[in-house]
């Protein structure tokens, strides 16, 4: 490679530091809802520009930038893709800290709601078409999911003006949900194996 050490370092952090948020770094606004066609477009021109290939000759601190610099944009293209991890990096950004191990304030009427599909779920092997009852259990989780995900949008398109507490205990549900969800496709996965 022809270039400066200092050019190739520019290239490789230039605009796009790696102190910068994954907003920024694809040149798309804060907010819930994306141009996912624009997400991926930038992300393979953000990687052909980082790509190590690129800098076989440069020296070991430019090689280690540019796989730096790759993975960073790959983790920010993995959470800006998935609308999930989308939310809960912008409650990150409006300084919501998430403790994953503590346990919080749930709605008592949503806790209801998930004991009963917890009671669903401990019921369909005992069903008489236990397909039938998991498919069902299914199509409620995907329709919770899409509810709480509706919900978010509105409240994270303009983060400035969320309501941090109401968006915060929306990821927190999501993450029941989610739960329930694997454990469903784990039962799922065990009717398909004893067919």
């Amino acid at each position: 490679m022809t270039s400066s050490a200092g050019n190739v370092e520019g290239k490789l952090q230039g605009n796009s530091a790696l102190t910068q948020n994954y907003f920024e770094l694809f040149s798309l606004h804060v907010g819930f809802d994306i141009n996912l066609q624009q997400l991926s477009e930038n992300f393979r021109s953000l990687q052909q520009s980082v790509h190590p290939d690129r800098y076989a000759n440069a020296s070991d601190q430019e090689k280690r930038l540019s796989v730096q610099r790759a993975a960073q944009i790959n983790e920010a293209y993995q959470v800006l893709k998935s609308p999930q991890r989308r939310a809960r990096y912008i409650l990150e950004l409006q300084g919501v800290v998430f403790d994953d191990q503590a346990n919080p304030v749930m709605d008592p009427m949503f806790l209801m709601q998930q004991m009963e599909l917890r009671e669903a779920l401990a019921e369909v092997k005992s069903s008489s078409d236990p397909q039938t009852a998991l498919d069902n259990i299914l199509a409620s989780l995907k329709s919770a999911k899409a509810e709480r995900l509706k919900k978010l949008a509105e409240q994270l398109n303009t983060p400035e003006q969320a309501d941090l507490d109401k968006a915060s205990q929306l990821m927190h549900e999501l993450q029941f949900l989610d739960k329930l969800e694997q454990e469903s496709e784990l039962i799922e996965e065990e009717l398909m194996d004893s067919l």
